[in-house]
């Protein structure tokens, strides 16, 4: 079994200033502790980087690099993408196979678009998924709290079946790697 730990759109835009996800100092810190011990068990770290063509994640602008403090080095690899899907038009797919990952963590940002959506994506790609309970977040939507839409997502991903491959959400804490 070989794991990849996939950190979703850590980006400077999303963790700071007027788009900052709930709690993301906390956040942040569980992030790196997943990293460690993903690089400690031999798992492989792959960071998404989200872009579009214009606002606060262009390409090489400062928004869309990876946010201050991330325990991310000159040699991870790093995956660009345009839409919430890491997998839609992205080398995702062929970095997965190369690497033989049969298993994936994830956390990151933000909780009811890209880490949804890749999650669901990577189950229907025959993926089973941990995900960092604890470690993805989001914004208050006008609806529901982040708070309450993290809760929701931990749920509800986690209660998907019909793809055959489940989701486990645990606590940054309780993963270990490379066996999760």
């Amino acid at each position: 079994m070989t794991t990849a730990l996939l950190v979703i759109d850590m980006q400077q835009a999303l963790c700071s200033g007027e788009e900052e996800a709930f709690d993301i100092k906390d956040v942040l810190k569980r992030v790196n502790v997943l990293i460690a011990n993903a690089k400690i068990g031999g798992a492989h770290v792959i960071f998404i980087q989200h872009e579009e063509g214009e606002g606060s994640l262009v390409l090489g602008g400062e928004g869309w690099q990876l946010t201050q403090g991330l325990a991310a080095a000159d040699g991870d690899i790093r995956v660009r993408k345009a839409t919430p899907d890491a997998f839609h038009k992205t080398e995702l797919s062929e970095v997965l196979e190369r690497l033989e990952v049969s298993d994936l963590v994830v956390c990151g940002l933000q909780t009811d678009f890209c880490v949804d959506t890749t999650v669901r994506r990577a189950l229907a790609l025959g993926f089973p998924v941990t995900l960092a309970g604890d470690a993805h977040s989001t914004l208050d939507n006008g609806v529901l709290t982040a708070a309450q839409i993290i809760a929701h997502h931990n749920r509800t991903l986690s209660n998907i079946s019909s793809f055959g491959p489940r989701v486990r959400v645990k606590a940054a804490a309780e993963i270990r790697f490379p066996a999760v």
